[in-house]
């Protein structure tokens, strides 16, 4: 009764296939480099043909043509209400008059007729209801063109074994609640149906005709068997007070549900509002204007089985019981780091080796050096009619937000659609137990206000476009994550999903043996693209000298690169992240805006986590966290950057101050956690001198840390350089062509993958670690 079929809708899996692909990747960074090693005193072909399968796997830079343009889409353009749809006039002269008493009624007027405590409306007209009965039924069975309009003018309806209004057929029903009046319908736990056959009425107020409800009254709605209101066609609500206790299912609209007012207060077993037709892509959409809305729901608070559209209205949604009921979330990844980071550690949240189902053992030959073969994600979502989708704004297509306040504590995802979602205005303060907004495809915000104050994953989508308003991220694991779409399930505990994760993960295994060291074998599950070089030649003469530096530093190690997209162009976004900050098993780009970064502080996550490339070209971008995994901006990049890694862990709240040759600062930011990484890109980042500062204290205003205005002073020289590459790495002791906390070895500066060497070579550095101080004017 309160059952829903499983949507591909939860990113859970998904995550588990980018730590799979983490997992993989870190494994085979370990491989690699073991085969590198064992390969020169062996074979110098193998060791040129293992550089080659790294060196050939170069990222795919991703277009921002691939961003669709974002949803505009209204209420207005869903549906239209009718003159007639706001009727409430009457008269008792041109009314039939019906008035209940117990267990019977009488009636004055034409159209309608009693019989054993059920009063029939058999015509079109004006039918204005009052009294109470006690056990007994409304029903309306008309066949004339026309409206039936009933207004319930204080009525208290019982029926103990059915529907108390059961709308049988009608042309088209107005049900109006009379200003100043309340009125309650009640329902018993067991209908009794005709036959076994019959599954209907199935709630207090049933109705198979197109339905309007409007009037400033009061509807109190007892519904013990399952649902409150439904109609089998359209329902529209106009207006009213709507107090509504349902065993299953609050308002439900098969072909829509638009509200263009009322007030709501719905407590449901199942969901709270839901349009259910699946068959018409025009059809089954939720569209809402207005109103007020208090919705407490076992499962999903609002949804829509195509598109779900909110133009303004308050919300205050909770589902599932709230955040604090989430199913505890798994992160399965390979004990142990990569070297470096906070502390030197490494060692990743909840560091369970994943076991594997698709285990690639090593060829003791040596005819190939480097075979990288791609598993086929074969990985399917069982549809499972038992499970419960507990998400508070749920769409099947697209979820367009252009308006209203909300409020929302979900035990699944606060904001989803199986489509886009579009968020084009609005104030949303958001707290979940998975993904604070989440998009199966394009994920879009414009303007207004999100706040996402608890999530498991902050913003989810296959692209992720920012491109104006506020947004506020605070996730236990990655804060935007832009992953490409592929069957997922609901919750990330089911047995499904352990069985998915041991599926995708594969087990790299390599032979070390001196006379075959130079043969490896990397299995690495991808969405989109398998790893280049098959099967590299062994009679290369290159030497072992990577390009891109060698596996481990600049997080993440050899991966293919997918299509997701994190594309910014404007807006402000902060994210808090434990796991990555900014994360796209794809690109980023930014060309506007400002970011701001407060990662992870263990080494088996980044600040900034990406496959592709990063190509910045505008806009303020500050990003702070762990080492051990670092990146920063991309070679293509017209936007200069600074990547600064310490030695040692600075704690939280400590400033980081950066100023040019002539005083002009550049940054005065204090990070929120304690760190050992930051990476700044500005507009004001030009060729030149500059000095890093840390500590010290600002007059100016912080806020998300970045501070404005005022006088920076106190602080204590960290290192002094030049400028004049676009991305520059460096450490106490200057100027680096890499991150230089990374425990294995430089990928390569900024991305940290093959083929991506970053960081200037040109530049020269000066005096570090001195005590003195300096002061400047914003």
């Amino acid at each position: 009764m309160r059952k829903v079929t499983k949507q591909p809708t939860s990113p859970s899996t998904k995550n588990k296939k980018s730590i799979a692909k983490k997992a993989t990747s870190v494994f085979s960074a370990l491989i690699l480099s073991a085969s590198i090693l064992a390969a020169c005193s062996t074979s110098t072909g193998a060791t040129s043909a293992t550089t080659n399968a790294l060196t050939t796997s170069s990222a795919t830079q991703i277009s921002t043509s691939t961003v669709t343009t974002p949803v505009t889409t209204t209420s207005a353009d869903l549906v239209t209400f009718k003159d007639s749809d706001h009727t409430t006039d009457w008269s008792e002269d041109s009314s039939t008059m019906i008035t209940l008493s117990g267990s019977s009624a009488s009636v004055t007027g034409d159209g309608a007729e009693v019989s054993d405590g059920t009063v029939t409306i058999t015509t079109a007209g004006t039918y204005v209801i009052s009294g109470e009965l006690t056990d007994g039924q409304i029903i309306v069975n008309s066949t004339d063109e026309g409206d039936v309009h009933i207004v319930l003018n204080g009525v208290n309806i019982t029926d103990s074994d059915s529907a108390p209004i059961y709308i049988q057929e009608a042309d088209n029903v107005i049900l109006t609640l009379q200003e100043g009046t309340e009125n309650t319908l009640t329902d018993g736990s067991d209908y009794v149906f005709a036959d076994s056959s019959t599954d209907e009425p199935s709630a207090a107020l049933f109705s198979k005709a197109d339905l309007t409800i409007n009037g400033t009254g009061t509807l109190n709605i007892n519904a013990n068997y399952k649902d409150g209101i439904t109609s089998k066609d359209d329902l529209k609500i106009v207006s009213g007070t709507f107090n509504i206790k349902a065993e299953d299912d609050g308002i439900v609209g098969k072909d829509m549900v638009a509200v263009e007012n009322g007030t709501f207060t719905i407590d449901a077993g199942g969901d709270g509002i839901k349009s259910t037709n699946d068959e018409d892509t025009d059809k089954g959409f939720v569209a809402i204007t207005d109103g007020t809305f208090t919705i407490t729901a076992e499962n999903d608070g609002i949804q829509a089985e195509t598109v779900l559209v909110t133009d303004g209205g308050t919300y205050n949604i909770t589902t599932g019981g709230g955040s604090a009921n989430a199913e505890a979330h798994t992160e399965e990844m390979p004990g142990g780091g990569m070297g470096g980071g906070m502390g030197g550690g490494g060692t990743p949240p909840t560091g369970t080796a994943p076991s594997s189902t698709d285990t690639t053992s090593s060829s003791n030959t040596n005819t190939s050096a480097a075979a990288a073969s791609t598993s086929t994600d074969t990985t399917t979502t069982t549809e499972d009619t038992t499970s419960d989708s507990a998400k508070a704004l749920k769409a099947g297509t697209d979820l367009v937000i252009n308006g209203g306040t909300f409020n929302v504590d979900a035990k699944d995802d606060s904001v989803h659609s199986n489509g886009s979602v579009t968020i084009n205005g609005g104030d949303l303060t958001l707290a979940t137990g998975d993904d604070g907004v989440h998009a199966e495809s394009t994920l879009s915000i414009t303007d207004g206000t999100v706040n996402i104050t608890k999530s498991y994953e902050g913003l989810e989508g296959t692209t992720i476009a920012v491109s104006g308003g506020e947004t506020h991220v605070v996730a236990s694991d990655d804060g935007v994550n832009a992953s490409e779409g592929d069957t997922t399930t609901t919750d990330a505990t089911t047995a499904d999903e352990t069985a998915a994760a041991s599926t995708d993960t594969s087990v790299v295994t390599a032979s070390t043996d001196a006379t075959d060291a130079a043969v490896t074998t990397a299995s690495t599950t991808t969405d989109t693209a398998s790893a280049t070089t098959a099967n590299a030649s062994t009679t290369d003469t290159a030497t072992a000298t990577q390009t891109a530096g060698s596996p481990g530093g600049g997080g993440g190690g050899p991966e293919a690169a997918g299509n997701a997209l994190i594309n910014i162009t404007g807006g402000t976004l902060y994210v808090d992240a434990d796991g990555d900050g900014l994360d796209a098993n794809g690109s980023i780009t930014m060309s506007g805006g400002t970011v701001v970064v407060n990662g992870p502080t263990s080494n088996g996550n980044g600040t900034l986590d990406y496959d592709g490339t990063f190509e910045m070209t505008g806009g303020f971008l500050v990003a702070s966290g762990s080492s051990g995994m670092a990146q920063s901006t991309s070679d293509g990049s017209t936007q200069y950057s600074v990547a600064m890694s310490y030695s040692t862990t600075q704690a939280a709240g400590t400033l980081v101050h950066l100023q040019d040759s002539d005083g002009n600062d550049i940054l005065t930011f204090a990070p929120d956690k304690d760190y050992q990484y930051v990476v700044v890109s500005s507009p004001d980042l030009k060729d030149g001198s500059y000095t890093l500062y840390s500590g010290g204290s600002s007059t100016g205003t912080a806020t998300d840390g970045l501070y404005t205005d005022g006088t920076y002073s106190g602080g204590t020289e960290v290192v002094s350089f030049d400028i004049s590459s676009n991305v520059t790495w460096l450490s106490e002791s200057g100027v680096s062509t890499s991150n230089p906390n990374s425990g294995m070895g430089g990928m390569g500066g900024g991305g940290g993958r093959p083929g991506q060497q970053q960081g200037t070579t040109d530049s020269t550095s000066s005096t570090t670690g001195t005590d003195s101080t300096t002061e400047s004017n914003s």
